[in-house]
């Protein structure tokens, strides 16, 4: 039989597949891949007004008692922070004791919005200023924390100049103090209602970088996902990617806003949670639209606090801050916002767990791909492996695993 070419000459094929090139740019245009820089497991937002000399320094030491006091030892830990490996609580409670003595907070969000009513413009603007003065003078001495910020106010109120002006002072005098804007600075943008309030941001940053001197692009900002219109617009199309064209490529992320949401949805108070399915479809939405772009997630807060020292009342909030943190794991949340200090116990505790549980088998697997072997009769797929790796670069960069410990 006499072999013969193909069928399609070289020209035709270049001709078919010519769109292929444009596609391609544009796939990577949309999906540009996910961010390489360090993300923090936690947020801490703290209004103005109390970000002081010592917050960072009584963090620390509140922490550390609240953990001494209530979770003595890894019996304890394991009964406060429902786990049933007592081995697991061991090895995890020694990680959590370290990192609240070297790195209590991983981001601090100075908060002018929800979490600061009731003052009038001057006196946000001296808060605002006096944070930020606290936060450069920590940066320059090294006891701040590797990222930090301001959340301003919604543009919805009718206080967008003020949410403006605070922008303005903050990174204006983080500059003044500090000569350069520390690379964790971070932004935060709430209960946006219009996906031309993005772009009026965005416009905002533009214009500040102008006037100050910055790089273009320089400040990037993070878009709380609280209304239902920053999920679905007027005309029923999902917008979440539209506040990410609208950026212009300033979002640096979105964080969702539980509070907001479920109470906009009319659900009533005792259904306002991270767990609520609400909450877990926007999280979903969120998920597919940013999957693969340089956009990163954060969950939402558990408005659940101490209402006194009794151990029983504090393990209270950390088994109901615990299992919403470990909800939102499960559905590849990896970061979280917390509004009290004990919130940073049960917040490590359940990503150190969550991190920790099998990594030894994680590390021979990834050292078996390395020699091209199978792990315990596994043969990864590259995939696997790059989801592997992530897992260890993460528990070593927010302290849940010591890279020097063998």
């Amino acid at each position: 039989m006499t072999a013969t070419g193909p069928t399609l000459d070289q020209a035709t094929i270049a001709a078919l597949l010519a769109p292929v090139a444009a596609g391609d740019a544009a796939a990577a245009a949309a999906w540009p891949g996910p961010s390489r820089t360090r993300q923090p497991v936690q947020v801490l937002y703290v209004p103005a007004d109390r970000v002081t000399d010592t917050l960072l320094a009584d963090l620390r030491t509140e922490s550390l008692r609240l953990l001494d006091t209530h979770a003595p030892d890894p019996v304890a830990f394991a009964a406060a922070m429902d786990m049933a490996d007592v081995d697991l609580a061991a090895r995890v409670r020694a990680r959590v004791a370290t990192k609240l003595a070297s790195e209590p907070v991983e981001d601090l969000r100075v908060d002018v919005e929800d979490g600061y009513l009731g003052r009038d413009a001057a006196t946000e603007a001296h808060d605002v200023e006096a944070a930020a003065r606290t936060l450069a003078a920590a940066h320059a001495d090294g006891t701040a924390p590797p990222f930090f910020g301001i959340r301003v106010k919604s543009f919805t109120d009718g206080l967008a100049p003020r949410s403006v002006a605070s922008l303005d002072r903050f990174v204006t005098t983080l500059l003044e103090v500090g000569g350069d804007l520390p690379a964790g600075l971070r932004i935060t943008f709430p209960k946006i209602v219009a996906v031309e309030h993005v772009a009026a941001f965005a416009a905002v940053c533009d214009r500040l970088e102008s006037a100050l001197g910055l790089p273009q692009g320089r400040l990037r900002f993070e878009c709380q996902i609280e209304t239902t219109a920053s999920v679905i617009g007027a005309d029923g199309r999902i917008v979440l990617r539209d506040l990410r064209e609208a950026a212009e490529g300033r979002l640096a992320a979105v964080h969702l806003g539980v509070y907001d949401l479920t109470a906009g949805l009319g659900l009533p108070p005792g259904e306002q949670r991270p767990e609520h399915p609400a909450c877990d479809l926007v999280r979903q939405l969120m998920q597919l639209t940013f999957a693969g772009t340089e956009v990163e997630r954060s969950d939402g807060s558990v408005n659940a606090v101490p209402a006194s020292d009794d151990t029983a009342e504090v393990v209270r909030v950390w088994r109901r801050h615990t299992a919403a943190v470990r909800h939102g794991l499960a559905g590849g949340e990896v970061q979280g916002w917390d509004l009290h200090v004990a919130h940073l116990v049960s917040r490590y505790a359940t990503v150190y767990a969550h991190l920790l549980d099998g990594i030894d088998d994680v590390l021979a697997r990834l050292r078996a791909w390395e020699r091209g072997e199978a792990s315990g009769g596994q043969l990864d797929e590259p995939a696997t492996v790059r989801r592997l790796q992530a897992q260890v670069d993460r528990a070593i960069a927010c302290g849940a695993l010591d890279p020097h410990a063998g």
